[in-house]
């Protein structure tokens, strides 16, 4: 996601000719064009802390999703959405008149995060994680959600015993291709990843959505497990909660009007 860049994650841009200004006026054509911008973030998300680090919080505007942020672009409110790559490719492909400036805003490793001293279930998914790659089921999974190699499908439960009780995941399905849903169903490259870590450590999936902001708060008063959202390791956020090893390697992108 940083998400906190959310997952998932975001941050919007606008920019005003005095400061940070309510409306938007200037093109945005590169990293450095943000400065002095009015930035809209997914509320929680490391875009959130960065925008805010970034710019100041007279700065920042805040938003419950990225699908918000884009439709505020498209009205003319703000210059600029900040968000991961793989949603931002969805968000341009359904909007013609959006692109993705090459200029990315940074990069960042996404991580599982769980309550502080947790560290049996740490090393459980860290063995799990480094199974899933060296077997390449990552690489098959990261296939069918970013790449869309042709032949790639969706990872596909084992029929395994699962006598080590439940896992349950904390996420914000608000985040293609990492979490959303498709009918009914909660799908995407986080959910299928935790169920190929459950198969491995004989634990059954139960997955939570929630607003992203609530996913850190769920973690450390045990309503949930983990929480898996495209979820970037930060400073901050290791005040709360521990990480498990990276699994993926996102980069937050810049989205403007053409």
């Amino acid at each position: 996601m940083k998400r906190l860049l959310a997952a998932g994650l975001l941050l919007t841009i606008a920019i005003s000719t005095v400061g940070c200004g309510k409306k938007a006026s200037k093109v945005i054509t590169n990293k450095d064009d943000l400065k002095s911008a009015k930035v809209g973030v997914q509320t929680g998300t490391t875009g959130d802390l960065t925008a805010t680090d970034d710019y100041g919080d007279q700065c920042v505007e805040r938003f419950k999703s990225g699908m918000e942020a884009v439709q505020s672009l498209k009205q003319g409110k703000i210059d600029a959405v900040i968000i991961d790559n793989e949603p931002a490719k969805i968000f341009v492909e359904q909007n013609s008149d959006l692109k993705i400036l090459d200029d990315e805003y940074l990069v960042e490793d996404y991580a599982i995060c769980l309550a502080k001293g947790n560290t049996e279930l740490a090393e459980e998914i860290n063995s799990a994680i480094a199974i899933l790659k060296a077997d390449g089921t990552f690489k098959a999974i990261e296939d069918y959600y970013i790449t869309k190699a042709e032949g790639a499908a969706p990872y596909v439960k084992k029929d395994v015993e699962r006598n080590n009780g439940k896992l349950i995941m904390a996420t914000n399905a608000e985040f293609e291709p990492y979490e959303y849903r498709e009918k009914d169903e909660i799908v995407g490259l986080d959910v299928d990843m935790a169920y190929a870590i459950c198969d491995i450590l004989g634990k059954e999936l139960v997955i939570e959505d929630m607003s992203f902001d609530s996913i850190i708060a769920a973690v450390t008063t045990g309503k949930a497990d983990v929480g898996v959202a495209g979820m970037t390791v930060t400073e901050d956020r290791l005040n709360s909660v521990d990480f498990t090893d990276s699994y993926y390697t996102g980069r937050q992108v810049i989205i403007v009007k053409k």
